[in-house]
């Protein structure tokens, strides 16, 4: 169930697009300040001194990406009702903050018609690179790799939602289009919140590619994604899911591989099992799985074991070999910082270089 709470806004932490970050108070006899989260278009923006009620769930049970509280309502500023619009897709459906988007493919958008004719039926992405990765702080190595070799890229990104529903929660993504790195979100699924919303992967894919006219769509889930420890029990197992969405819309798929030489977790250690399992079992479809030219034992192991995944894979995924040279420089020009699951690129700079790789590729793959 969820854990409710009741406190005053004392300060005002931070503020991005969609999401503003207060200091509350909490009523009663626990008192104590902790941070709290209100994303704008749900509960407007409460103000110093405003009474606000709190989902405290995550906050309590010391969560990592979710470990704070979010603004529920501030009961006593409710916000005013939004302009009259013609979208009738609800997301975050049956949940007491469910909301209602005009998603591009649907009937009464704009973007109907060309979704639904011309290139985006007779062509579909047509060959368009689309890099897949595991988790949500790939995304800005996956852009700094394409980045480094075609700067003039018109780069894309389609949030599924594995993680996060809302993609204001990512401060990432907000810093990324302030500078410059992202042409435009789509939100896919139950995700909303994007430059434009869509009822499915496919169509946002197609939505990336026709209507923002992307040259490169990078494809992950929100920042949180959830794990078990067992074979099937993650998130990221939409990562293999869209390779094979991507591949029945005749793109091409670049699978970024989960690496890591410092997660303390052995079934992370070299290529992560979530890896495996996404591009060996769950893709069933031709993708191209990126390593790098190994240049020390760590980078020999990865080659090696990406050589098995795509081995005993079910589909019909490759190894491709991109140089190491380089890819550090193109990391240290991130506009946001670079940190998985807590560690940055000096504790662990192996998980950003093989995402990096992968943006490498897909740019090459634009001259082809």
């Amino acid at each position: 169930m969820m854990q409710w709470r009741e406190g005053v806004v004392e300060q005002v932490r931070d503020r991005w697009p969609g999401a503003v970050e207060y200091a509350v108070r909490l009523a009663g006899p626990a008192g104590g300040v902790v941070r709290a989260l209100a994303y704008t278009e749900v509960v407007g923006e409460p103000e110093v001194g405003d009474r606000v009620l709190l989902n405290a769930s995550a906050l309590l049970r010391g969560l990592g990406t979710g470990g704070l509280a979010f603004v529920v309502a501030a009961p006593d500023r409710l916000p005013a009702d939004p302009p009259a619009q013609d979208g009738h897709i609800v997301k975050a459906r049956y949940t007491p903050q469910q909301q209602m988007f005009m998603a591009v493919d649907e009937q009464d958008s704009p973007h109907h018609a060309t979704l639904t004719s011309g290139p985006a039926v007779d062509v579909e992405l047509d060959g368009m690179p689309v890099v897949v990765a595991d988790l949500h702080s790939a995304l800005p190595a996956v852009l700094a790799g394409i980045r480094a070799e075609r700067p003039d890229a018109v780069v894309a990104y389609v949030m599924t939602d594995g993680g996060a529903l809302p993609v204001a929660f990512s401060r990432t993504v907000a810093a990324l289009r302030e500078a410059g790195w992202l042409a435009g979100t789509v939100t896919v699924g139950q995700a909303y919140g994007g430059d434009h919303e869509a009822v499915t992967l496919h169509s946002g894919l197609l939505a990336a590619r026709h209507v923002l006219d992307a040259d490169v769509v990078v494809v992950t889930q929100g920042p949180g994604n959830v794990g078990t420890g067992t074979r099937w029990g993650y998130t990221g197992v939409a990562a293999g899911e869209a390779l094979n969405a991507v591949s029945t819309l005749h793109g091409r798929g670049v699978a970024a591989l989960r690496v890591s030489d410092a997660d303390p977790r052995e079934r992370h250690r070299g290529i992560s099992h979530h890896s495996t399992t996404a591009y060996g079992r769950i893709c069933l479809v031709p993708a191209d799985v990126v390593a790098i030219d190994p240049s020390d034992d760590f980078e020999a192991l990865v080659l090696r074991q990406a050589q098995e995944l795509v081995a005993e894979a079910s589909g019909t995924a490759v190894v491709v070999q991109v140089e190491g040279e380089g890819l550090d420089e193109s990391l240290a020009t991130s506009p946001v910082r670079l940190s998985t699951m807590g560690r940055g690129v000096e504790e662990d700079r192996a998980a950003f270089r093989y995402s990096a790789a992968a943006g490498r590729w897909a740019a090459r793959l634009l001259s082809e």
